[in-house]
């Protein structure tokens, strides 16, 4: 297979066979083809921007690259010695050409030689299905390449911002989330729509590069996190200067005297700014794709847990395109469980339209009990599995035990560290169904409440992991021992 460039003079193919077709060249079709290869089979990659997508350069890097300085001045801050070497603000322009290196300032020719190097097909241009096994792709200069695979195709293609239903919004000019985490300046005044993760973690990052930051939400700031986790990010959201909103529903937009923007509340408040950054979620990428001529939901697909569309026995869909957990590594983490079941099933070692054994390789079952989660603010609030109520509205019988993180980890750690742990159990198991920690740096203790969800392992067994002394992993003992053990 050779790659094919849309800007060449050389004569392209009209036609191309391979063992699969993947849909989208970010981070989890990548991982998708990548497995695909790595099991002995053959794989094209179909991309129309740039190779490594959303997160590569409008997402996960660039948005954690805006917020770590700011983390860091922040810690070197809340320590005696240290805060007394601290002096002035952060130096915007340098925050922002240190995000542009980790965009590689939107260049992706790195990613490219990367997925060259893994034999993997590329093909720069936009793809539809046009029939089982089969896709078209046009160029931007107006040719075209069908690709048959002969095994399956793999729908890769990402999620798009949902706007609201907002009066006005098609009348001003506003940031989405792309626009936030590549806007080479600092506004004066920004007004953020939206209290997810995105919301808070672009409010944080922005104030602390010099904007006057105001948050408005429709309900509650990160509503879907247990109350006392997302109280303290509120809190280290108002330490920075973001003027909160809570329940707040938003009337209309209009564009500003001064040149900006304003936000008209249900409730008359007028709030101006001179950016609107909108971030009220996303939605599964899969409009143009050619699904409702094969008669499949263009809106939504169904799928099992190796990914393979329901009524098919070779459209597989993944990642945020696959509606399930719109998070890149969970996306990845389903990218491998399809490559490996689309090579099992060409192997024979599983049936055509059989579902894969849970835990198995091809399974990505992990979705459903022990998705890890983290929000990047200051402090940080990392999750997996489920809340209380969460567990409770699946049939289990479960109980909580929660405290706030106070060990001699997290005292050396910073003085006057706040943080805030909890743990859901499962009473009729005796294991850990979620794990939520709020308090600086607390990302770092995700992995080993993961391993504890997923492994299932028994809190008696739980007990005899001993954290070390004196880290901030001490609370795992300390929640134990409140539990009973």
């Amino acid at each position: 297979m050779t790659d094919q460039d849309q800007s060449s003079e050389v004569q392209r193919p009209q036609h191309l066979e391979t063992d699969v077709v993947v849909l989208g060249g970010g981070a989890v079709g990548e991982n998708a083809a990548g497995r695909v290869v790595q099991e002995g089979l053959e794989a094209v990659l179909v991309e129309p921007s740039l190779i490594g997508g959303e997160c590569s350069y409008w997402a996960c890097m660039p948005s954690k690259a805006l917020l770590r300085p700011g983390t860091a001045l922040q810690a070197a801050r809340t320590v005696a010695g240290s805060r007394e070497a601290v002096t002035g603000r952060l130096d915007a322009q340098a925050v922002l050409d240190r995000r542009n290196s980790f965009t590689s300032h939107w260049d992706d020719s790195g990613q490219e030689e990367w997925v060259r190097s893994t034999g993997i097909g590329l093909v720069r241009g936009r793809g539809r299905l046009t029939g089982p096994r089969e896709v078209r792709v046009d160029y931007d200069d107006g040719g075209s390449l069908t690709i048959t695979a002969r095994r399956a195709v793999v729908l890769a293609t990402g999620s798009v911002p949902t706007p609201p239903p907002l009066q006005g919004l098609d009348g001003v000019d506003y940031w989405g989330t792309r626009e936030a985490t590549s806007a080479q300046e600092v506004p004066a005044r920004l007004l953020v729509l939206g209290g997810g993760v995105s919301g808070t973690e672009l409010s944080q990052a922005w104030a602390r590069l010099g904007s006057k930051v105001t948050l408005v939400a429709r309900h509650e700031v990160l509503e879907a996190y247990p109350e006392p986790a997302r109280e303290l990010v509120k809190a280290g959201l108002a330490a920075d200067g973001v003027d909160i909103r809570t329940n707040a529903p938003t009337d209309f937009v209009r564009p500003g005297t001064d040149g900006g923007v304003e936000m008209v509340l249900a409730d008359g408040t007028v709030l101006s700014a001179d950016r609107l950054l909108v971030s009220t979620g996303r939605t599964p990428a899969l409009s143009n794709l050619g699904l409702e001529d094969l008669g499949l939901d263009a809106v939504r697909l169904d799928s099992d847990d190796s990914g393979l569309v329901d009524g098919t026995d070779w459209l597989y869909v993944v990642g945020d395109a696959a509606g399930k957990v719109l998070l890149t590594h969970q996306g990845k983490y389903e990218a491998r469980a399809a490559g490996a079941a689309i090579a099992a099933r060409a192997r024979g070692d599983l049936a055509a339209t059989d579902a894969p054994g849970a835990w198995s390789r091809e399974a990505s079952t992990a979705n459903h009990v022990a998705v890890p989660q983290v929000v990047f603010t200051d402090p940080e609030l990392a999750m997996v599995g489920r809340t209380l109520e969460q567990a409770r509205a699946d049939g289990i019988n479960a109980s909580e035990t929660s405290l706030e993180i106070s060990v001699a980890g997290s005292a050396l750690h910073s003085d006057d560290y706040r943080g805030w742990a909890q743990m859901v159990v499962d009473e009729d198991r005796r294991v850990l169904v979620g794990v939520t920690f709020a308090g600086p740096d607390v990302s770092e203790l995700l992995h080993s409440a993961t391993i504890a969800v997923t492994g299932e392992v028994p809190l008696d067994r739980l007990w005899h992991a001993v954290p070390s002394y004196p880290t901030i992993s001490e609370i795992w003992l300390r929640l134990l021992e409140k539990y009973g053990l």
